[in-house]
């Protein structure tokens, strides 16, 4: 979410008609309809602007899209998954966040602690990481230090697994 400009919002979430705006050369579907039966995975949810929350609630509520440039509404069937690395209820009560919207995403939540405080994982993200970058550059990398292990065992790991992945 916090990659799309909010210029684009509407085009890209929602869709447009050739001819709606200066650029709009063709149809485009937004990835709603895209996502149509399916799954919409919405990242760094808590990064969209408030003006694009109250539309994407209007669209969760509704179960319809209207694209730029048309009058038609278009059924839309698709479960929304949305992450956060922020508190949405905190923002939410610190009106950073719509509280609306909040009670529409926390039907269920699962709340994934830090990797810093799930420190049994680090080897076995470890190993993943370890084993798919090794193939990609086929460098013969089979294992990392036990050394290194335990270091990285003991670190808090602030970016969280963006970061161990990127270490690796």
């Amino acid at each position: 979410c916090s990659a799309v400009p909010e210029t684009l919002f509407e085009s890209e979430f929602f869709g447009h008609k050739k001819g709606a705006f200066t650029g709009a050369t063709d149809d485009k579907d937004g990835w709603f309809e895209i996502a149509h039966n399916g799954t919409l995975f919405l990242d760094e949810i808590s990064d969209m602007p408030i003006g694009q929350q109250a539309k994407l609630l209007r669209v969760l509520e509704e179960r319809k899209v209207n694209k730029i440039g048309s009058r038609v509404s278009k059924k839309v069937d698709v479960r929304v998954i949305a992450a956060s690395n922020k508190n949405l209820e905190d923002m939410a009560m610190n009106n950073k966040f719509r509280i609306d919207l909040f009670h529409r995403l926390s039907i269920f939540v699962i709340e994934i602690p830090p990797l810093r405080e799930r420190k049994d994982d680090i080897p076995i993200l470890l190993d993943y990481y370890l084993k798919l970058y090794s193939k990609q550059m086929d460098n013969g990398v089979k294992e990392i230090h036990p050394d290194v292990m335990e270091v990285l065992k003991n670190y808090d790991f602030p970016g969280n697994i963006r970061e161990l992945k990127n270490m690796v």
